[in-house]
């Protein structure tokens, strides 16, 4: 099986046109490039839905075949310090770009992680060599990044994938790679990626190194997850007042596919709402799914803590 991180490489899209989802970001950006007017950016949004990806596919338009000499790309999760800003980045932006014009790029992913000190000094790299350098900043969360650093970047705000977007990459994915992805699969993927493409391309890559017909049995036995009906029969049970039956339902399917307390209670979260209960008591068991998931991070015990939240829906209509 090849390494996960060459699958995603694999399927990289290497043009705007390729790329799904995001359309009034990919609008404001393939703008950006056509007049040749790059700013710094602030690309902010969950894991998987592209961020770096674009700010490839940007160097990739910028400057073609020397993209590579004219880009930087750090992990600031790994270098995070204010040592890194000082010597790494304030070396690459003070010189000019190779055989053009244009200023260079210098992609900081997850740059959230960048303490407070190194942020400031970045800061004031940006403004000193704002002549030769342009930054794209990528992060999860935009709060945790500086005001100033924030106003001096046009922000892009990324959301996860819908369902439409992500089957038209498994299809490409299948059509490429010649597999069969049998249709309660899309579904599966999607609600196992919830969004993440990355997560999804990973997933297929697992699967398909078994099996070239992906079914939907296939991807929860590899992701180790319990298939949602799983869970509705057990909630179901639940509702029907049979405790006992429903307390070793649920212990058997935590056994059999590995799952922890904190996993397993996700899945509940999801499968309330699609519970034939009144909106009161599926408010009620929300509710009750939050309190119990604190307490299992607190350290609880999580059988004791799961048996309590299937009490509590017992009998309810």
């Amino acid at each position: 099986m090849q390494d996960s991180s060459i699958w995603t490489e694999k399927f990289r899209p290497k043009g705007f046109e390729e790329f799904k989802g995001q359309e009034k970001i990919i609008e404001r950006v393939s703008s950006m490039v056509k007049n040749r007017n790059i700013q710094n950016m602030l690309f902010s949004g969950p894991p998987g839905v592209g961020k770096t990806t674009l700010a490839l596919i940007i160097a990739y338009k910028l400057y073609g075949d020397s993209w590579r000499q004219n880009m930087l790309e750090l992990n600031a999760s790994d270098n995070r310090g204010i040592d890194v800003v000082r010597t790494i980045i304030k070396d690459f932006a003070r010189t000019k770009a190779i055989g053009t014009d244009l200023p260079k790029i210098i992609l900081l992913d997850e740059c959230d992680a960048l303490t407070s000190e190194a942020q400031h000094a970045l800061r004031r790299t940006m403004e000193d060599f704002s002549n030769t350098s342009r930054f794209i900043l990528s992060c999860n969360y935009s709060s945790k990044i500086i005001e100033p650093i924030q106003s001096r970047c046009a922000v892009f705000r990324f959301k996860l994938l819908n369902k439409k977007e992500l089957e038209e990459i498994i299809d490409n994915i299948a059509k490429k790679e010649k597999i069969k992805v049998e249709n309660d699969a899309f579904n599966a993927l999607f609600d196992v990626s919830e969004g993440d493409v990355r997560k999804m391309i990973n997933i297929i890559q697992s699967c398909s190194s078994v099996s070239k017909a992906i079914t939907e049995k296939l991807i929860y036995e590899l992701v180790s997850s319990a298939q949602p009906k799983e869970i509705k029969e057990i909630l179901d049970t639940s509702l029907k007042g049979e405790f006992i039956k429903a307390r070793e339902r649920l212990l058997e399917t935590m056994l059999k596919h590995g799952l922890s307390g904190l996993d397993i209670i996700k899945q509940i979260q999801k499968e309330v709402w699609n519970l034939k209960i009144s909106d009161e008591n599926k408010i009620k068991l929300i509710d009750k799914c939050g309190e119990i998931e604190f307490r299992l991070v607190e350290g609880s015990d999580e059988f004791i803590q799961l048996e309590a939240l299937l009490a509590n829906f017992v009998g309810l209509r």
